[in-house]
C-alpha cells in the first residue's frame, strides 16, 4: 500500500510532526531552571528533586527500543496519538502534584510517553513523505528537535522567574491538544508490516540493560566512577544488553532490528550523530555553569546569551535541507563538524575576562556547525535502509543518542568536578576570603575550558569518518550487481 504524501499534504504532515517533536524534547530543557524552586516548595534536596529530571530521561531510553514494534503492530500514526495524548495528560497530572514523590512520578510516566514521541514522528516522515522532500522535511524535523534545547533554557527562566514552576507544564497542554488534533486530521493511516508475535523476552532483556546503562551514566559523578555500587550497576546492565543483542539476532520476530548494523552506512552515520549529540550536550551543560558560577550570571540573562545561536539554528536548519540535494551530504556534514571543532576550540580560552559578545560570536558558529551536518547525517543513515525497517532504524537511532547524552552528562559532570579541583589544588587556597572565591572562579574557567578541549578531541576524531560514508562509484556498483548475478 502506497503511503506517500500528496504535494497538497506535505505541510499539513510537517505541521503535525514539528509540534508534537518540539514540545516533547522542550519539556526535557525547561525543567532544570526550577530546581531551587522545587527544593524550597517541597523541602527536600538537590539530589532528590534531580529525579524530575533523572526519572524523565531514564524513562525516554527504556521505551525507546520498543517504538519500532509498536508501530509496526498498532502503525505509527496511533502510536504517534498514544504517545502525544499521553504526554499532554501527564502534563496536567504534574500540574497538580502535591509533593515530590508525586511529581517525580509524573515526570517518569511523561517520559514513556515523550520517549515515543521522536522515533516515531522521524519514522512517519520517512514513511509518509515523498522520497525527494524528506531531506527538506528532515530539516524541518531536526530544527524542531534542536529549537526546544536552545529555546527551553530562555523560555524556562522566563517562565519560571515571572509565573511559577507549573507554568513549565501548562504551556503543554494548549500545544498537545493542538498536536493531536493535527494528528487525527493531517497525518494518513498506514500499515507496512503484519502483526508479529510479541518478543516479551526481548522487552524485559532490553528495558533491564537499558535503566541500568542510563542510571549508571546519570548517576556516576555522584556515586563515584570507580565505586563498587556504579561497576556492578553497570557491568550487570552490559550483561543484559549482551544477552538482549544475541537473542535479538536469533528470534524470529525481534523487538528491534539490530540486523540493520550491518549497513555500513546507517551505522557509520550513527556514530557521527553520536559525536555530535555529545558535543550538543557539552555546551548545555559547560555554558550555563561558566556563566552562572564564574560570570555570576542570572538565569535569565544565560538563556539570553544562548539565544542568538538558536536563532542561527533556526535560520539555518531549512536552509540546509535545500542545499542537500545541490551540493550533497557529505560536504555539509563535513562543514559542520569543522564548525564545531573550531568553535569547541575557541571556547576552551574562556576566562574570568571572557566578553559575552565573545561567548556569543562562537556560540553561533557552533550552532551553524549543528545545523549543517545534524539532519544530513541522519538522512543518510535513515535512506539508506529499507523504508518498511525506517521505524527499527530511527528507534535505534533514538535509543543509542538517549545513552549517549547520559554517557555525557554524567561523564563531562565528573571531569569538570575533577579538573576544577586539581586547578584549584595548582592555584592554592592561600589568602583572604576574597581571593580565595577569586581561585575557585578560576579553577572552574580553567576546568571548563579542559572539557571544552575534550569535546575539541571528539569532534576531530569524527571528521575522517565523512569520507567513508561516500557511496561506491557507479561502475563499481554495476560491476558489483554483475557479479551477484554470476
Amino acid at each position: 500500500m502506497s503511503t506517500a504524501a500528496k504535494p497538497d499534504s506535505f505541510w499539513p504532515i510537517i505541521y503535525a510532526v514539528f509540534f508534537g517533536n518540539f514540545l516533547a524534547i522542550l519539556s526535557t530543557t525547561t525543567i532544570n531552571v526550577a530546581f531551587p524552586l522545587f527544593i524550597d516548595n517541597f523541602h527536600t534536596s538537590l539530589n532528590t528533586v534531580q529525579w524530575i529530571m533523572s526519572g524523565f530521561v531514564l524513562a525516554t531510553g527504556v521505551i525507546a527500543p520498543a517504538v519500532g514494534y509498536l508501530g509496526d503492530q498498532l502503525s505509527y500514526k496511533r502510536l504517534y496519538m498514544i504517545a502525544m495524548g499521553g504526554f499532554t495528560l501527564s502534563s496536567a497530572l504534574c500540574i497538580s502534584a502535591w509533593n515530590i514523590e508525586s511529581l517525580i512520578t509524573f515526570r517518569v510516566i511523561q517520559g514513556l510517553f515523550s520517549g515515543m514521541i521522536m522515533p516515531t514522528t522521524m519514522t512517519i516522515i520517512y514513511q509518509v513523505v515523498q522520497k525527494d522532500k524528506q531531506p527538506f522535511a528532515m530539516s524541518l524535523w531536526s530544527l524542531s528537535s534542536m529549537l526546544a534545547p536552545a529555546f527551553g533554557p530562555t523560555l524556562g527562566g522566563w517562565m519560571v522567574e515571572y509565573f511559577g514552576w507549573r507554568s513549565i507544564f501548562v504551556i503543554n497542554l494548549p500545544i498537545g491538544v493542538a498536536a493531536v488534533i493535527a494528528i487525527i486530521k493531517y497525518i494518513p493511516y498506514y500499515r507496512l508490516s503484519e502483526k508479529k508475535s510479541f518478543d516479551k523476552i526481548g522487552l524485559a532483556a532490553v528495558t533491564i540493560s537499558s535503566t541500568a546503562l542510563l542510571m549508571a551514566f546519570s548517576q556516576g559523578s555522584v556515586w563515584g566512577w570507580t565505586s563498587g555500587k556504579l561497576l556492578t550497576v553497570m557491568l550487570g546492565g552490559f550483561a543484559f544488553l549482551a544477552f538482549f543483542i544475541k537473542w535479538e539476532l536469533t528470534v524470529s520476530s525481534p523487538l528491534l532490528q539490530l540486523r540493520l548494523f550491518k549497513n555500513v552506512r546507517f551505522t557509520l552515520s550513527l556514530v557521527i550523530n553520536c559525536v555530535i549529540t555529545i558535543s550538543l550536550y557539552a555546551v548545555s551543560i559547560l555554558i550555563p555553569l561558566f556563566l552562572q558560577n564564574v560570570k555570576h550570571m542570572s538565569v535569565l540573562h544565560t538563556g539570553l546569551i544562548l539565544l542568538p545561536g538558536s536563532l542561527a539554528l533556526a535560520a539555518c536548519s531549512p536552509i540546509t535541507g535545500k542545499l542537500y540535494t545541490k551540493i550533497g551530504p557529505l560536504r555539509l556534514i563535513a562543514s559542520g563538524i569543522a564548525l564545531i571543532g573550531i568553535a569547541t576550540l575557541a571556547l576552551t580560552n574562556m576566562g574570568l575576562q571572557t566578553t559575552a559578545a565573545y561567548i556569543i560570536l562562537w556560540l553561533v558558529i557552533r550552532y551553524i556547525g549543528v545545523a549543517l551536518c545534524n539532519m544530513p547525517v541522519t538522512n543518510l543513515g535513515m535512506s539508506s535502509i529499507p523504508r518498511e525497517n525506517s521505524g527499527h532504524g530511527s528507534a535505534i537511532t533514538n535509543w543509542v543518542r538517549q545513552g549517549i547524552a547520559s554517557l555525557s552528562i554524567g561523564i563531562f559532570s565528573s571531569l569538570l568536578v575533577t579538573r576544577t579541583n586539581v586547578h584549584l589544588q595548582q592555584l592554592g587556597q592561600t589568602g583572604s576570603a576574597g581571593d580565595q572565591e577569586l581561585l575557585r572562579e578560576q579553577a572552574s574557567a580553567l576546568g571548563v575550558n579542559d572539557v571544552f578541549m575534550i569535546g575539541t578531541i571528539v569532534a576531530a576524531a569524527a571528521l575522517p569518518l565523512v569520507w567513508l560514508l561516500r557511496k561506491p562509484k557507479p561502475q563499481t556498483a554495476a560491476a558489483s550487481a554483475a557479479q551477484a548475478r554470476n
